[in-house]
C-alpha cells in the first residue's frame, strides 16, 4: 500500500501543503514608524522581554528567508515530513541537495541582529530568544536563555533508531562516500534553500551516495528540525510556554507568523494582558492583535533601538524580571 494512501498520513500531508503555501497580507493599516518605535522601546527599557524572531533576523547573515518579498516560498517547495519519512527517493534528494546547501549555511555567522539580541539579554532587557530559526546563530552570538523551537541544522537523527549525530561529521562520512562531488557541482548560492538544501540537476542527485547511521545503518537520517507537517517536541514547547509566562511582553523580529507554532506566542501573550511588538518588513499574522507595528529591517530597528538605550540607566530593570 502506498502509504501517502494511509488516510492519517495523507491528511497530514495535505494539512501540511495548506501551512506552506498560506500567504499573509495586508489585516490592518499602517502604524507610524516612530510611534511603534517608541512602544517598542518602552518594552525594552521596562526590561523581561521574550524575543520570537524568523527568518528575517538571519538574512543579513546571507540565509534567505521563506514568504518574504524575495522569499524563496515564490519557487521552492519544502519537503513535508510525511515526504522525508515515506518516500525514499525525496529523501535521497533532500541529501544529495543539502550535501551541497549546507556548505553555504554553515559559513554563516551572525549578523548585527543576532549580536543585538545577546546584548540585549545580558543587560536584563531580553528574558530570552524563541526562535523559529534551525541556523544555530543565536547561540553563535551568546545568547543563552534560548528555545531552537523548530531544532538545529547541525544535528542529525536517524528515524529507524533515534541515534544523533553531529552535521559535520556527517559531512566528512558524505565526502568520503562521494570524492570530488561538492568540487564539481556547480552551483548559485542564491539558490540556497532556508532549510540548507540547494536546486540540483536530476544527474547530481542519482550520482549523489547516501551513507546510514553510525548505529543501524539506516539511510532514513534527517535533519534534527521540525519540518512542516511535524509537531514540535513537547519539551521544546513547555520551555518556550513558561519563557513567556515569565516574561513581561512579547516581542516578535522577522517573522510573518504564518505557522502555528510562532503565532501561538501572540495568541498567548494576548491572552494574558501581556503587550506585543512586531518588527518585519512585510504584513504578518499578529498585526491586529499587536500593540505596536514596525515595518523595517530588523537589524537596522535592532541597531537605532540600541542606540536609543545605550547602557541601563539608574532604576532601570536589568535582570530580566
Amino acid at each position: 500500500m502506498d502509504p501517502f494512501e494511509h488516510p492519517a498520513i495523507a491528511g497530514a500531508h495535505a494539512a501540511a501543503l495548506r501551512s506552506i503555501a498560506r500567504e499573509v497580507t495586508e489585516t490592518v493599516g499602517p502604524q507610524t514608524p516612530a510611534v511603534a518605535r517608541d512602544g517598542i522601546l518602552g518594552m525594552l527599557r521596562a526590561g523581561g522581554v521574550l524575543v520570537l524572531t524568523g527568518a528575517g533576523v538571519s538574512t543579513a547573515s546571507g540565509i534567505p528567508d521563506y514568504r518574504g518579498p524575495q522569499g524563496s516560498w515564490r519557487k521552492h517547495r519544502p519537503m513535508t515530513y510525511q515526504e522525508f519519512r515515506h518516500d525514499p527517493a525525496a529523501r535521497h534528494r533532500y541529501w544529495a541537495r543539502s550535501y551541497i546547501g549546507w556548505r553555504h549555511l554553515n559559513r554563516a555567522e551572525p549578523n548585527r541582529a543576532h549580536r543585538a539580541l545577546a546584548a540585549f539579554e545580558a543587560a536584563g532587557r531580553v528574558a530570552g530568544v524563541v526562535t523559529q530559526n534551525v541556523d544555530g546563530l543565536h547561540a553563535a552570538a551568546g545568547t543563552r536563555n534560548l528555545v531552537t523551537l523548530h531544532g538545529d541544522l547541525d544535528k542529525v537523527m536517524c528515524l529507524n533508531c533515534g541515534a544523533i549525530e553531529g552535521r559535520s561529521n556527517l559531512d566528512e562520512r558524505l565526502a568520503q562516500a562521494n570524492p570530488g562531488y561538492a568540487e564539481a557541482v556547480a552551483h548559485d548560492p542564491s539558490t540556497v534553500n532556508p532549510d540548507g538544501d540547494v536546486e540540483l540537476d536530476g544527474r547530481w542527485v542519482e550520482r549523489f551516495r547516501m551513507v546510514g547511521c553510525l548505529v543501524c545503518g539506516s539511510v532514513e537520517l534527517k535533519p534534527d528540525v521540525v519540518y512542516f507537517g511535524e509537531s514540535v517536541p513537547a519539551e521544546r514547547k513547555e520551555r518556550a510556554t513558561a519563557m513567556l509566562a515569565e516574561a513581561r511582553s512579547l516581542l516578535v523580529l522577522g517573522s510573518s507568523l504564518a505557522v502555528m507554532s510562532g503565532f501561538r506566542f501572540v495568541l498567548d501573550a494576548g491572552r494574558a494582558g501581556k503587550p506585543v511588538g512586531i518588527v518585519n518588513q512585510g504584513p504578518t499574522r499578529g498585526d491586529t492583535r499587536a500593540h505596536w507595528r514596525w515595518r523595517t529591517d530588523v537589524g537596522e530597528a535592532l541597531e537605532e533601538l540600541s542606540s536609543e538605550l545605550g547602557s541601563p540607566e539608574p532604576g532601570e530593570v536589568t535582570s530580566g524580571r
